[in-house]
């Protein structure tokens, strides 16, 4: 049997490569290319798409009584595509979380790629697999008597209102939250909680202040957890840290968090301290 050929985009003749690599950073279609288990990853579609309290911070929202599902994109412009329109001017797309934990594992950020190639070109598909998938985590939250929390930007700040808002109406019963750099999000669902993440980046600040004067919760990065005060910004703090249960937050307060991956090493501003 002849060996596949890879054509000027990218993609095998033979059509083992689902997805178009065109548009992702040279050197990660090379990676792809080069390796026979990224090329194998690459000839199919994901068969999931939520992670359930696969996180070391949203398990703890089980003594809430809450299960968290996560969905995780590539950040950025790492799929070539920019996925978090004020990562550049807030300058945390280096300080990423995309690279805490379980994230800085090349197979973790091959399998985070693919989904967002799956989101990006099989949009149709993607977001009625999504809908299955938080259809049957709500349902069997309900027999295991847990309140199903999704979190839909695990690495990524879409507006999810605008592109799927099915997925709200479908749910109901089901509470929505994320955490996001856009201060201007309208027609928010009733079910989406939403935490603006703050960035001390002065091109970044008038953001900053269209949040504050919307009221919205902010969540700030510490360097380290000694550094956090009681208040700040003229607003209480509380630990975000405890668990990643927001929605019980109130609004018009600081949520700290403190430094993880790359993030410890950030000297742009983004990590306070």
């Amino acid at each position: 049997m002849k060996n596949p050929t890879c054509s000027p985009t990218g993609l095998e003749t033979s059509g083992r490569i689902l997805f178009d690599l065109s548009s992702l950073p040279a050197a990660t279609r090379d990676v792809i290319l080069a390796s026979p288990k990224n090329r194998a990853l690459f000839s199919r579609k994901p068969d999931t798409l939520l992670g359930v309290d696969t996180n070391a911070k949203t398990v703890k929202g089980a003594k809430y009584g809450m299960r968290t599902a996560i969905l995780y994109l590539t950040p950025a412009m790492g799929s070539g595509t920019q996925l978090c329109p004020m990562a550049h001017v807030a300058r945390c797309d280096v300080a990423c979380l995309n690279t805490a934990g379980r994230g800085a594992m090349s197979n973790v950020q091959m399998a985070r790629l693919r989904k967002t190639l799956f989101f990006l070109q099989h949009r149709a598909e993607f977001i009625a697999m999504l809908d299955r998938e938080i259809g049957a985590a709500q349902r069997k939250a309900s027999r295991d008597g847990v309140q199903l929390l999704v979190r839909l930007n695990g690495t990524s700040d879409i507006r999810w209102e605008d592109v799927a808002p099915e997925l709200f109406a479908n749910h109901p019963t089901t509470q929505f939250y994320d955490y996001t750099k856009i201060a201007n999000r309208r027609n928010i669902p009733s079910n989406y909680d939403l935490t603006f993440s703050y960035s001390g980046v002065v091109q970044f600040l008038p953001q900053v202040k269209k949040a504050c004067d919307k009221g919205m919760r902010l969540a700030v990065v510490w360097r380290d957890r000694a550094s956090i005060p009681k208040n700040a910004f003229g607003m209480p703090v509380v630990d975000g840290d405890d668990s990643d249960v927001r929605h019980l937050d109130p609004q018009g307060v600081v949520v700290a968090l403190y430094a993880k991956g790359a993030a410890k090493r950030d000297r742009t501003g983004f990590v306070v301290g």
